[in-house]
């Protein structure tokens, strides 16, 4: 994917709240920018909030695996808020 290609795709989180001060990010799907600025997004799962984050896609780091999704350190991990 070429540097245009992914400064317009998007990744969609949503942030769930586990107990009090702890939140985490489930990707729930990726999002596109159209020519005219608006967004195509496509989900994988309907948030229960009703809460999205749409972020700039960046490449996986340099510790992914040979599917290129980052290496969780426990079977399901997401990101953390602190």
């Amino acid at each position: 994917m070429d540097n245009s290609q992914s400064k317009q795709m998007k990744v969609v989180y949503t942030v769930v709240e586990r107990a009090p001060g702890k939140s985490y990010w489930v990707r729930i799907g990726v999002g596109f920018v159209n020519k005219d600025g608006s967004l195509n997004l496509k989900l994988d799962a309907v948030p229960t909030n009703g809460s999205l984050q749409v972020r700039d896609w960046e490449p996986p780091p340099e510790n992914a695996d040979k599917g290129g999704q980052p290496r969780a350190r426990t079977p399901g991990a997401s990101l953390e808020l602190s």
